[in-house]
């Protein structure tokens, strides 16, 4: 079994099964990133396709010296951000997301609806955020992409990152307090001691 950096390589010479493992390895978290900023199912399956395929496309400007995860989640972001800003959707996407959770839905005890209200408000409260503060979010908490992945795919000093990512934080935090003060912790700790 190759490592990434020499299915890479391969990838680079044109060959069509090293980067089929890629994209093999890889499509999960293309789709999972293009979703956690679009909010739709088949749109979010376009934006990854199209990743993989500007990724082929750009694979001679790829330095196989790096990770390929971050480098394909950065061309990932900029399609996703670009598909919402460029068909003004982010409102709409959110209206989609609510109602795509709301159908199906059958009750179940409190705390998972106390639960589903509270994720409610909280993808509400960051789909109020500007796009670089969604995106950095999504990439470091929802994603789970290191501090160094983050940094790659915003093609962004860590420095930055990280300040981006205290300020993104303190955005949301602001937000939540401003909007829905009932999910700070200690409003919470109270109302489950009640």
């Amino acid at each position: 079994m190759l490592d990434e950096r020499n299915v890479a390589l391969l990838a680079q010479q044109g060959d069509q099964e090293a980067f089929a493992a890629l994209v093999r390895r890889y499509e999960e978290p293309a789709f999972r990133a293009a979703y956690l900023i679009v909010r739709n199912e088949a749109e979010a399956q376009d934006v990854a396709q199209e990743a993989f395929v500007r990724a082929y496309r750009s694979l001679h400007r790829f330095d196989a010296e790096q990770p390929f995860r971050p480098w394909l989640l950065r061309i990932v972001t900029n399609l996703a951000l670009n598909s919402v800003r460029g068909a003004r959707r982010r409102d709409e996407a959110g209206h989609r997301y609510e109602r795509a959770v709301g159908e199906g839905y059958e009750p179940s005890p409190e705390s998972s609806v106390l639960a589903g209200e509270e994720a409610r408000r909280v993808w509400e409260a960051i789909g109020d955020l500007d796009s670089q503060d969604q995106e950095v979010l999504y990439l470091r908490y929802f994603l789970d992409a290191s501090e160094r992945e983050t940094s790659v795919a915003l093609g962004r000093p860590p420095g930055t990152v990280k300040s981006r990512l205290h300020r993104a934080l303190r955005r949301l935090r602001a937000l939540i307090e401003e909007r829905y003060p009932d999910l700070r912790p200690e409003r919470k700790e109270s109302r489950t001691q009640a």
